[in-house]
């Protein structure tokens, strides 16, 4: 039994963090039975959701735990693609965890309405006298982390600007094909169902969501995906 260490529904969504619903999606293509547990700190080698703990061993960031199911289970998710279709998905995947995550993660911490509206609730069990510091704490380490990977050190509009590329491009990429790579899901599909879902979160509102919802085959994609892996999630959202 594998046991994913991750988020918790929030924001509308059926995790929180686009990189825990990437490893959930992937154990859910692979059919292993897993438990989710969530804590208000993770303990992984890299320190970050999510991890795993499978046979008493800890694995870390999504694409080695990937590595890792692929290896152990003897699973591969790009199962059919080409040597031109795997390194396609692999550049599908570093742009939108490398980039677009990045771009997601400004809108909902760094703007005031969004801040409010989602991340500042992660800290309402505190005791009322740590909330607020807590909050401050924990956008300022965002903050410095955004300005680390570097799109923190654009302005607003050029952030909303590269990514809207980014999505462009995906859209491109998938057209109006069943999956990214074809007739049948792959591992990029996890990345790009949960980066596309994180970034049309209901509850927040920027220019990049009113620009991802404007690509329709991409809400296609998205919704169809939703039920196929998030069923319930996605029976409620339509009730």
């Amino acid at each position: 039994m594998v046991t994913l260490y991750g988020s918790f529904p929030a924001f509308g969504l059926p995790q929180a963090s686009p990189l825990v619903m990437k490893t959930e999606i992937q154990l859910k293509m692979a059919e292993l039975p897993y438990r989710l547990e969530r804590g208000p700190r993770p303990d992984s080698p890299e320190y970050s959701f999510p991890y795993i703990v499978e046979a008493d061993h800890r694995y870390g960031d999504s694409t080695f735990i990937r590595d890792h199911i692929e290896k152990t289970f003897r699973i591969d998710f790009d199962r059919g693609l080409t040597p031109d279709m795997r390194a396609r998905s692999w550049a599908i995947e570093r742009m939108l965890e490398d980039h677009l995550y990045w771009a997601i993660l400004f809108d909902r911490w760094m703007d005031d309405a969004n801040f409010a509206a989602g991340p500042a609730h992660l800290f309402d069990t505190l005791p009322r006298e740590r909330r607020e510091i807590a909050r401050a704490e924990a956008r300022s380490h965002v903050a410095d982390n955004l300005r680390g990977q570097g799109l923190g050190r654009l302005t607003r509009d050029d952030i909303t600007g590269l990514a809207c590329r980014s999505v462009k491009a995906l859209a491109a990429l998938i057209g109006h094909k069943a999956y990214c790579m074809g007739p049948a899901p792959s591992a990029v599909d996890a990345t790009a169902l949960a980066m596309i879902v994180a970034a049309t979160a209901p509850v927040f509102a920027s220019a990049l969501k009113d620009f991802t919802e404007a690509q329709t085959n991409l809400m296609t994609y998205r919704d169809r995906l939703m039920r196929e892996f998030y069923p319930c999630h996605a029976a409620r959202q339509a009730a």
